[in-house]
This record gives structure tokens, sequence and C-alpha cells, in this order.
């Protein structure tokens, strides 16, 4: 499986400017396939927040979740019980990713099956149309305390620009992943694609990813992702 990248603050300063690729070109392309294969570092190639809760404030930072709708209780009280899902569902983590994710995955495959991989066959029309349509942009919750599994469904989810305009998913689907643990309660991967560019979100921007679970409340959330920190 592949390691954790571990975004820390002080590894995104140092680092050099990324922007997300809504369309794989040669460069990135190459970079991706030879970090697969160990000829470089990992390419940064997808953002996850962190949502868990630890010592009464969210992993990846006080900042990570603010409020949208409801009220100022509504984190107040995920932070306080992250556990109680007698309001609702919780969601233990956001990954954003793109086509360059989905190369890493593919160029692991090959290299795993004793082949070589090039830029040039992966830009080929067999591997292309096997990745997300371009200007594509993938973003995965991991949700856990849903009362049902029908109840995933009910999640809205939103992706909203600088100049506040609302973006719709263009689909859904799930990860095959949904279990039931012994406190009846569900647990599994949401997923939801985007076009941010067709909403003239720009490819290095932060956006604002919109949540609201399936409870009946007026609790909404926000959760910053910053398209500039992967590829």
């Amino acid at each position: 499986m592949r390691k954790s990248l571990l975004l820390t603050l002080s590894v995104l300063l140092s680092a050099p400017a990324l922007a997300w690729v809504p369309k794989l070109e040669e460069t990135t392309a190459k970079n991706v396939i030879d970090g697969a294969y160990g000829r470089r570092d990992l390419a940064p190639t997808y953002l996850t927040v962190d949502l868990g809760v630890k010592d009464g404030q969210f992993v990846s930072g006080p900042e990570s979740v603010k409020v949208f709708d409801g009220g100022a209780q509504c984190v107040t009280d995920w932070l306080a019980a992250p556990g109680d899902f007698s309001r609702g569902s919780r969601v233990a983590s956001v990954t954003a990713s793109g086509q360059a994710d989905q190369l890493y995955f593919q160029a692991t495959d090959a290299r795993d099956s004793f082949k070589n991989l090039s830029a040039a066959d992966a830009l080929g029309a067999d591997l292309s149309q096997a990745r997300l349509a371009d200007g594509e942009l993938r973003v995965d919750l991991a949700v856990r305390g849903l009362p049902s599994e029908k109840a995933r469904d009910a999640y809205l989810v939103r992706m909203r620009g600088a100049d506040g305009k609302m973006v719709t998913p263009v689909r859904r689907s799930y990860v095959n992943d949904f279990k039931q643990g012994e406190d009846g309660k569900w647990s599994g991967t949401l997923v939801y694609y985007f076009k941010p560019l067709d909403a003239g979100v720009g490819a290095s921007d932060r956006v604002d990813l919109l949540l609201r679970t399936e409870a009946d409340t007026n609790c909404a959330y926000s959760v910053g992702l910053n398209l500039a920190s992967f590829q």
C-alpha cells in the first residue's frame, strides 16, 4: 500500500509551488511514474485533511473545519464528543485528488507486474480513459456513524470558490468499503466528482468544501482545500 504523505506546515512552506493538474502532461506524468518506481521522491498527488479529534482539536488544525450554517455549537459539539452519533454521522477525513493520483496507482500496478511504464504510454488512450476525465477533481469523504447504509444518500456536498458560487458535483459514487459496526452504525467512503474549472475555480486556488450530513439539523460545515498543495 502507498505510504501516507504527511503534509506539515514546514513541508508546505519549503516545497516548490504546486497546483492541481486538471489534465496530465508529459512532465507531470514522468514525475509521478518516477516516484512510483523509486527513481525520485513521490510526487504529492493528493491532499488529505484529517478530521479526527485529539485533545479537543481537529488533527489537521483548529481551522480545519468552520461553521457554514447552524451556529458555532455545531463544531463545539463535534469536538466535545466526536464519537457521539446521536446528532448525525461524522466525517473522519476529506481527500482531494485528480488524474495524477490515478496515474500513480496505474504506475504501481505496472511496477508490481514487473513492467516498465513510460510517460508516453501513460498518456496514451488506453490508460487515459481509465482515469478521471479532463478537468475533474475527486473528493473522498471517509464517514462514520451513519444510522443505515441508505443514509449515505442524504449527504449534501458542494464546493465553493472565492466568488462564493457553489459548485454541484457532476456525479457521486461509493467505495466498496461500507461496513456495519458492533454499535449498528455504518462507516465507509463517499466519493464526489467536481469540475471546478467550469465554475471559474483556478487550479491553484483555495476552495471550501461544504458539507451537510444525513442528520435533520441546520448544521453545515466548511472544510478548506488548498489545490496548490498537490498535483
